[in-house]
């Protein structure tokens, strides 16, 4: 019976609604990658632990496997940035569209496989905290997860050098299906133009750095944001849905 019981810390991506009183929670955990979960009366107002599984939230949970679903046994709340985020529609939006993503990427549908779950844990984990604590603008964060989330499942655009033959860079062309950055030589039909302040910041975006990212302009940030939304909808193989919702500058 004990094996059956196991503890691990979560990140609440999403929840649904299961019968009168329970919830489905679909949970990014540190060691179990993606796990799917019942959480049994947490509709109730007399349920333990029903605001402790709001989207968002950082937990430590204990969980009883199950043929299909999980069962949610136990929950501690380590970190409860819903609140935060929830009050602010711009932070709302990139964290839904944040979860989402991990949703997608760290599901086990074959075509995508299962990716490391501790690094994109702990990568979501750090863009939900910088959000409900307003480190950085919404936008911004939104746009460095996705592309460092990509980046941990293979995907790494080029933000400098030519995608295809290496050139190196600063180039002022993006290709989403060449994998980023193009020299004039490689650059196919379809690819946009971006000045190379907003290239300069999709490298930061990607890296980090935060200084560079911090001091872009309106017109950077939505030249760069509109490459970051390309390439992960080209991807993912669809658009998400929560990404229309996003308010860009």
């Amino acid at each position: 019976m004990g094996e059956r019981l196991y503890r691990d810390e979560a990140i609440v991506l999403r929840t649904y609604k299961l019968g009168e009183a329970d919830r489905i929670i679909v949970l990014l955990t540190r060691s179990h990658g993606q796990v799917r979960a019942v959480a049994k009366g947490v509709r109730r107002t007399t349920s333990r632990f029903g605001a402790r599984l709001e989207p968002f939230s950082m937990i430590d949970v204990q969980l009883h496997r199950g043929r299909s679903l999980d069962v949610v046994t136990q929950v501690e709340t380590i970190a409860p940035f819903g609140g935060a985020i929830a009050a602010d529609y711009a932070m709302f939006t990139c964290a839904e569209t944040m979860a989402e993503t991990a949703e997608r990427l760290t599901q086990d549908d074959g075509d995508l496989g299962t990716i490391d779950s501790p690094q994109q844990f702990l990568l979501l984990y750090g863009a939900l905290a910088a959000l409900a604590r307003r480190r950085h603008a919404p936008g911004l964060v939104l746009d460095s997860y996705l592309l460092r989330s990509l980046a941990l499942a293979g995907w790494a655009p080029s933000c400098y050098d030519c995608a295809r033959c290496g050139q190196p860079g600063p180039h002022t062309s993006f290709h989403v299906q060449a994998g980023g950055a193009v020299c004039p030589t490689c650059r196919p039909a379809g690819s946009v133009d971006v000045e190379p302040g907003a290239m300069a910041l999709l490298g930061a975006l990607l890296s980090g750095n935060w200084e560079l990212a911090d001091a872009s302009t309106e017109r950077q940030c939505a030249q760069a944001s509109g490459c970051v939304s390309a390439y992960l909808t080209w991807h993912l193989e669809r658009r998400l849905r929560s990404l229309a919702l996003v308010e860009r500058d």
